[in-house]
């Protein structure tokens, strides 16, 4: 690196965490989420602004439950955790800006990849690759457990909502506040058999498509296409930059990418059987629980597959404190809104801290 690449690459930093705190400042993100006296000061990204950060400064690994867990980190060590669950076909790079506007006002962030993502390994070979909805549940209070982390806000989208959905239906114990986009997601497999107009079952193409042995040929072959394809479905207002997919992209190289993907649909659609040991926990999931933490749902306006009502669908499902809102985005949307996912996550600490004094 010469002297001005340098001295230019120093530039966009210092103006890029001016402006995140410009904009936490501009969006009510002001109060500082302090932890103990003389903790270390928020790790926050050289650039904060959105859109400008093109990657997480490292990536850690934690052996937790089956899983050896590859995770981002961000802020201090005893600021208020907040974990955030990405979806399918996503990594964490969807909280590449969210993650730095947290860290910035002192939350302590967590950003797993989901089994079968990016640098999270089974830790052994015999182990199923299973992926019905309540294995990713326990991965993560596994990866709390072994992070040391009692209780903390989950946030998600897509495979991110379900399983925060299911942490504080099944253990609100560990659940402080939920976002969750397109609400409520916890899956009955009975209701799922039945069918859905055929718009709706037109947009889930693929689900049928990995029911097929073709599909899982397709998916091995052209993960890569596959992948662009949804996300310009899932967004069509979303004018994403090759570089910007291509990074996700590189966490479907995982070894373990296809049999999970495969599995997590086929399970969804009663054609993979789950395992014995969670037919407890999936028994309690069919019932359709309540929860009842303090809850904001975000939908995407230009999300396909946001349910119409403005949240009235999924509401009920929520008996805490509670709001719903409505962003101009699509489906993936704390990378096309990330100032208004973080946002959210601080609205719901402030949900939650009236409940816990």
């Amino acid at each position: 690196m010469d002297i001005s690449e340098g001295s230019h690459r120093s530039r966009r930093h210092f103006i890029g965490a001016a402006t995140a705190a410009v904009v936490a400042a501009e969006l009510g993100l002001t109060a500082p989420a302090q932890g103990r006296s003389g903790e270390e000061k928020p790790e926050v990204p050289p650039t904060a602004e959105t859109g400008a950060n093109k990657s997480f400064s490292s990536l850690k690994q934690k052996a937790a439950g089956v899983l050896n867990v590859g995770y981002a980190e961000a802020g201090p060590a005893h600021g208020r955790p907040v974990i955030l669950l990405h979806g399918w076909p996503y990594d964490i790079h969807s909280y590449v800006d969210v993650a730095p506007l947290l860290a910035a006002q002192g939350y302590r962030v967590i950003v797993p990849y989901l089994r079968g993502h990016g640098t999270t390994r089974f830790l052994s070979g015999n182990t199923p690759r299973n992926a019905q909805q309540s294995v990713f549940a326990l991965d993560i209070i596994a990866l709390m457990d072994a992070l040391g982390i009692d209780k903390a806000v989950l946030a998600g989208f897509d495979w991110g909502s379900r399983t925060a959905d299911i942490i504080a239906a099944l253990w609100p114990q560990r659940c402080t506040g939920l976002v969750s986009v397109t609400g409520y997601l916890i899956t009955d497999p009975a209701a799922n058999k039945l069918p859905s107009p055929p718009k709706s079952e037109w947009a889930w193409w693929y689900q049928y498509y990995f029911a097929t042995e073709r599909g899982v040929l397709g998916l091995k072959k052209y993960r890569h296409d596959l992948g662009k394809l949804i996300w310009k479905f899932n967004s069509p207002t979303w004018h994403f930059d090759e570089a910007t997919y291509e990074r996700t992209a590189a966490a479907f190289e995982n070894p373990d990418y296809v049999s999970i993907v495969i599995d997590n649909y086929r399970w969804r659609l009663g054609l993979a059987k789950g395992e014995p040991q969670y037919d407890a926990l999936e028994k309690r999931l069919a019932q359709g629980p309540v929860i009842n933490v303090p809850t904001i749902t975000i939908d995407g306006a230009d999300d396909p597959f946001t349910p119409p009502g403005n949240g009235s669908s999924y509401a009920r499902k929520f008996s805490g404190k509670y709001a719903h809102r409505t962003l101009k985005v699509g489906h993936n949307v704390p990378q096309e809104a990330p100032v208004d996912f973080a946002k959210a996550v601080v609205d719901v600490y402030g949900f939650a801290e009236p409940l816990s004094k």
